[in-house]
């Protein structure tokens, strides 16, 4: 069974910095495109960013661009998505997921296997 662990989140103050994990178990991610995805309270679920298996990523929210990127470690069977310069508005619970697909998309409905989410917090 995919499953997928979210890891990495927490309270931070504006300005500040997290990255964040995506560990698979139960299979390896290598084969997979990886979706970084968020929802704030009241909100829908949004994609971030995504990387294909070969290693592309693509940014799905303009608000992250030059401040969030994503990267994959295979050998670690992990994804991460490192967060600088944090800002209130970056406040959800963000989730990672699965296709299989070899190009990425932004649409959460294209993506399955998800985790359970990690819950990023930024205020002063």
């Amino acid at each position: 069974q995919l499953q997928l662990v979210e890891s990495g989140g927490g309270s931070v103050q504006p300005g500040g910095s997290l990255r964040l994990s995506c560990a698979a178990s139960g299979f390896t991610l290598d084969v997979y495109t990886i979706g970084w995805f968020r929802q704030a309270p009241g909100k829908e679920r949004e994609g971030v960013l995504c990387i294909n298996r070969g290693g592309r990523a693509t940014n799905y929210a303009d608000s992250v661009k030059g401040r969030f990127t994503i990267s994959r470690d295979n050998a670690k069977n992990t994804v991460y998505l490192q967060m600088n310069m944090l800002k209130a508005e970056d406040t959800a619970v963000y989730y990672c997921a699965v296709r299989t697909s070899f190009f990425c998309s932004g649409a959460p409905a294209d993506f399955r296997s998800w985790g359970q989410g990690t819950q990023v917090t930024v205020s002063s």
